[in-house]
């Protein structure tokens, strides 16, 4: 027989973890309660205002807890906690505004709105009645024309600084012009387009089509700007893969480069359009106002909703009370369609790139 000997085994230690105290996970809540609640019996006794009982709530909670992190886990941690609260006070602070906003014209423009207010104009409309029908009309109208001038030639010069400019001086010199358009104030571009169209057409003119240039001036450096980074994104493989088939360099970025960036430069476009669609200094310059409804570009004064808001508010004549209420809720729409048009946005940012299935 053969005997088998077994080796005995190596005996199995337990490990063991060292592990530093921690404070629980509802520390930061427990801390925030009771600084809201010391902020609110000191600031209840000394008659202060509710803001000054948030600021001080929230001071006591970016020191309380940084504190109790100090004395129970360790320094590293309580830099931790100092951050990380600075952070959350930080966005309470920068969400405040906006809600308050947000608020202030949902309760006041809500109740303005109704189907005669969307699909009713403002024509011999004398006290109660009338609508923003004219001022919708005029405001899409004259974004939809500043977007056809300003997609094509700020798409152009991206692909023109991609693809053929690189570090050229006049690449550089255009990015440079692109960076102060950016900053230019809209009431300056809004005086440039009326000296522009009263050189051309006489003073005192007022035209759709003039709005629609201003606002171009600002849509394309936006345009530019995210068309390059975008473009800048596509890997340079697909590129040489293209050129290494024969396939001729404007072939190549409009079937290759272009597809491959579509959603970044379509969210660029709508962000763009969501940025000058509540203009109002240009539109008031070279567009004018008018309480008919207008839907030639080219011909006589046209109505946007800013202009509407900043008129109904600034000059309500006999009746301020509808005045002001119809303000509110032209306001409502136009940050309806703001946010519609970041949503769109987004969701354009999401879609996969477009593939070419065509056939050559």
């Amino acid at each position: 027989m053969t005997d088998v000997l077994l080796e005995p085994t190596q005996p199995q230690f337990a490990r063991l973890v060292v592990r530093k105290a921690r404070l629980p996970r509802w520390a930061p809540a427990l801390t925030a309660v009771v600084a809201l609640a010391a902020a609110a019996l000191t600031g209840l006794s000394l008659g202060w205002s509710p803001v000054a009982i948030v600021v001080c709530a929230a001071a006591v909670h970016v020191v309380a807890l940084p504190a109790w992190s100090r004395v129970v886990e360790n320094g590293r941690a309580a830099v931790d906690r100092l951050a990380t609260s600075l952070v959350w006070v930080s966005l309470a602070v920068a969400l405040l505004p906006l809600v308050s906003l947000l608020q202030q014209v949902v309760a006041r423009g809500a109740r303005e709105v109704d189907g005669q207010f969307l699909t009713w104009s403002m024509r011999n409309v004398v006290g109660s009645g009338g609508g923003i029908y004219h001022a919708v009309v005029g405001t899409l109208l004259i974004t939809l024309a500043a977007a056809a001038i300003s997609v094509p030639l700020g798409l152009l010069s991206a692909i023109y600084l991609v693809e053929y400019g690189g570090t050229s001086r006049v690449a550089s010199g255009l990015r440079f012009l692109v960076d102060v358009m950016t900053g230019i104030p809209s009431i300056v571009v809004g005086l440039f387009a009326y000296a522009t169209f009263a050189l051309l057409l006489g003073p005192g003119i007022h035209l759709g089509i003039g709005g629609a240039v201003a606002l171009s001036l600002l849509m394309v450096p936006i345009v530019v700007r995210s068309a390059e980074e975008m473009l800048k994104l596509v890997p340079a493989e697909l590129r040489e893969a293209s050129y290494a088939l024969g396939v001729p360099k404007w072939r190549t970025i409009w079937h290759v480069v272009l597809p491959a960036a579509r959603s970044g430069i379509l969210t660029g476009v709508t962000l763009a359009i969501a940025r000058v669609v509540g203009e109002t200094a240009p539109l008031l310059i070279i567009a004018g106002a008018t309480d008919s409804v207008n839907t030639n570009l080219f011909s006589g004064q046209m109505e946007s909703l800013p202009v509407f808001i900043y008129y109904s508010y600034t000059q309500p004549g006999l009746h301020p009370e509808h005045a002001q209420g119809h303000a509110w809720g032209a306001a409502l729409v136009l940050i309806a369609i703001v946010v519609l048009l970041n949503l769109a946005a987004r969701l354009l940012g999401r879609l996969p790139a477009l593939r070419s299935h065509r056939r050559r």
